[in-house]
């Protein structure tokens, strides 16, 4: 049987070019940052010898343009990944082949934390806040005396940051009269008072309820309602409602909650 030379049948990489090797057809060599595969054999005809040799992948240099800041990646047949720019807090994904997909810049401005995201335009955004929510639904059977509470709340946050309390109540005073309620909060740092509230005489003595209601943020021990008092993760607050007047108060007969109070934690 007839022997057929099928010759090389898959390319082989030889290193660095060197002009005293015999390279034959498929050899793959290396030369001044670029790669060229022989195309016919031959000894001492240097790559840049297109009858010898085609190139394979153009770079854009060699190793010394590390220095610069930027990382050449070789530009396969004339239709390049150009390179990868890897200039300080930067990487470009410069245009791959003439038709560019264009720039995929991965740096980003702004810092990174767990309340942000990053947007499309390559920067930190905020992702909100946390906001916390506690609440209270009671009952006060009977009657409250004057210096006596209608609730005395405690509740934890688990963030830090600033608290808007709220307080609905329905009572009755006891007589053809009116009643005060204050209110305290305490942070974990002292009892502070906040504001004080008034109701009138209901217009049944017995069966109805005088409402009243009170919104405000918890403010400190400076009297100035415009900075808010700060509450902190994991630390017991207290939000108490006070019968500040001479004449007492009793509930109506009615089968629905005296008072209902919540507390909202705005992360700061």
């Amino acid at each position: 049987m007839a022997t057929v030379n099928l010759g090389v049948i898959k390319p082989v990489f030889k290193g660095a070019y060197n002009n005293s090797t015999a390279y034959v057809l498929d050899n793959i060599v290396t030369s001044g940052g670029s790669s060229y595969i022989c195309i016919l054999a031959s000894t001492g005809n240097a790559v840049s010898n297109t009858t010898y040799w085609s190139t394979l992948a153009a770079g854009t240099g060699d190793a010394s343009d590390l220095t610069s800041g930027t990382l050449p990646i070789a530009r396969i047949a004339n239709d390049a990944i150009d390179s990868i720019h890897y200039a300080a807090g930067s990487i470009d994904n410069e245009h791959l082949a003439d038709d560019a997909v264009g720039v995929a810049e991965l740096s980003a401005t702004g810092t990174a934390s767990s309340s942000t995201f990053l947007r499309g335009d390559n920067a930190w955004a905020n992702a909100g806040k946390a906001v916390e929510l506690h609440t209270l639904a009671d009952d006060v059977v009977g009657s409250v005396a004057d210096g006596a509470n209608w609730f005395s709340w405690s509740f934890t946050p688990t963030i830090t940051g600033k608290v808007f309390l709220a307080h609905t109540g329905a009572h009755r005073a006891n007589g053809a009269s009116h009643f005060y309620m204050m209110y305290y909060f305490n942070n974990g740092s002292g009892e502070v008072a906040q504001i004080t509230r008034g109701a009138g005489y209901a217009i049944s003595g017995t069966d109805h309820n005088q409402g009243w209601s009170a919104s405000f943020f918890a403010i400190g021990g400076t009297g100035d309602s415009t900075t808010p008092i700060t509450v902190t993760a994991n630390t017991a607050c207290t939000f108490r409602c006070e019968l500040a007047s001479s004449n007492s108060s009793n509930q109506a007969n009615d089968n629905g909650r005296d008072h209902l109070v919540s507390a909202i934690v705005f992360e700061t």
